[in-house]
C-alpha cells in the first residue's frame, strides 16, 4: 500500500496548523517549567540568595552550550565575538537578568512567591507603557485601563505594606527592560542566553571558589542534597528559556500574550496552597485588578489581532 502520508509544501495549511502546534507545545512545556521552578528553588532557601544565584549562571552554561552544539547553531556566536557593540549589549542584558534571577531566588526564599508571581503578571503591562513612551507606540484605549487597574492595584499593595512591592516592581521592571534591549542583539535568542550566561560565568564561579575556599560554599561542603539541588538549577533556568524561544517563533504574538501567565498562575498556586504564604484580603483585591487589567489587555490584543486578519 502506497503511504498517505502529505508533503508539507502541497499542503500549506497542514503545515501552518503543524507548525502551530509544535509551537504551542514548546511554549506550554517552558511555561510549565518555568512555573514549577519554586518547588527546585524552595530546598535551596537555607543558602545565601547570591550563592544559588552563581550556582544558576554556572550550571545553565554546560546545558545552554550542549543545545546549541546539538542545533548547530554556532555561527551567531563567532560573529558575537568579533563585534565590541554586540559584547557590551550582552553584557549589559547579562546584568539585568542578573536582577531579575537574583530577587526571584530571593523571594522564594523568604516566602515572598506571591509577589514573585505579581511582579511576572505585571510584566506585560510594563512593556506596553515602555512601547509607548520609547518606541511611541500607540496605546488603545482598553491597553491604558489595564495599566490603570495595575497602577491602583501596586498602590493599593503600597498602602497596605507601608512601602512599594519592591519584588513585583523589580522583577516586572528588569524583565521588561531585558525584554526591551534583547530585541536589539542581532543574534538569536537561544544564542543571546549562552552569551550572557557565559559572560556572567567568570565571576560567579570566581566567587563559588572563593566560598568555597572561605569553607562557607555550600556545594561540596554540603548534603548531597544540596548538590543535587544546586545542579538542577542549570537545566531549569536553560532549557525553558530555549524552549519558549523555539516555540514563540511558530505562534501568533497574541497566543504568546496569553501563554505567558500561565508561569505566574502556577507560582501563586504554589505560594498559597504548597508554601501556605499568608494571602490577606488586601492582596486578594490587588491581584483581581491585576486579573481583570490583563483579561482587557488580552481582549484587546486578541480583537487586534482578528482585526488585523479581516482588513488583510
Amino acid at each position: 500500500m502506497a503511504s498517505v502520508t502529505q508533503d508539507p509544501a502541497a499542503n500549506p495549511a497542514a503545515d501552518t496548523v503543524g507548525s502551530a502546534t509544535r509551537g504551542f507545545v514548546l511554549a506550554l512545556a517552558a511555561s510549565l517549567l518555568w512555573g514549577i521552578l519554586p518547588i527546585f528553588l524552595k530546598p535551596l532557601a537555607h543558602i545565601p540568595a547570591t550563592e544559588v544565584l552563581a550556582h544558576r549562571i554556572v550550571w545553565s552554561v554546560p546545558v545552554a552550550g550542549a543545545i546549541l552544539l546539538a542545533l548547530g547553531r554556532t555561527a551567531d556566536l563567532k560573529a558575537a565575538f568579533r563585534s565590541p557593540r554586540t559584547l557590551a549589549m550582552s553584557a549589559l542584558t547579562a546584568s539585568l537578568v542578573t536582577v531579575n534571577w537574583g530577587v526571584y531566588v530571593w523571594a522564594i526564599a523568604n516566602d515572598r512567591a506571591v509577589e514573585g508571581a505579581l511582579g511576572y503578571y505585571i510584566n506585560p503591562l510594563v512593556s506596553v507603557m515602555m512601547g509607548a513612551f520609547l518606541l511611541d507606540e500607540h496605546m488603545t484605549r482598553a491597553q491604558i485601563a489595564a495599566i490603570a487597574l495595575a497602577a491602583v492595584a501596586v498602590l493599593i499593595l503600597t498602602i497596605d505594606a507601608g512601602g512599594l512591592p519592591w519584588i513585583s516592581l523589580t522583577l516586572a521592571i528588569s524583565f521588561a527592560i531585558y525584554g526591551f534591549l534583547k530585541k536589539t542583539l542581532p543574534i538569536g535568542p537561544s544564542q543571546g542566553f549562552f552569551l550572557e550566561v557565559l559572560i556572567l560565568a567568570g565571576p560567579c564561579l570566581a566567587y563559588i571558589v572563593w566560598l568555597q575556599a572561605q569553607g562557607q560554599g555550600h556545594f561540596l561542603l554540603s548534603q548531597p542534597a544540596d548538590i543535587g539541588w544546586l545542579l538542577l538549577t542549570g537545566p531549569m533556568t536553560a532549557v525553558p528559556l530555549v524552549l519558549f524561544a523555539f516555540g514563540a517563533r511558530l505562534l501568533r504574538y497574541s497566543t504568546i500574550g496569553i501563554m505567558q501567565y500561565i508561569a505566574p498562575t502556577i507560582v501563586f498556586l504554589l505560594a498559597i496552597f504548597v508554601f501556605r504564604e499568608p494571602f490577606t484580603a488586601t492582596k486578594a483585591a490587588a491581584f483581581v485588578l491585576i486579573w481583570m487589567g490583563l483579561a482587557i489587555y488580552t481582549w484587546s490584543m486578541i480583537s487586534e489581532r482578528n482585526a488585523m486578519r479581516g482588513g488583510g
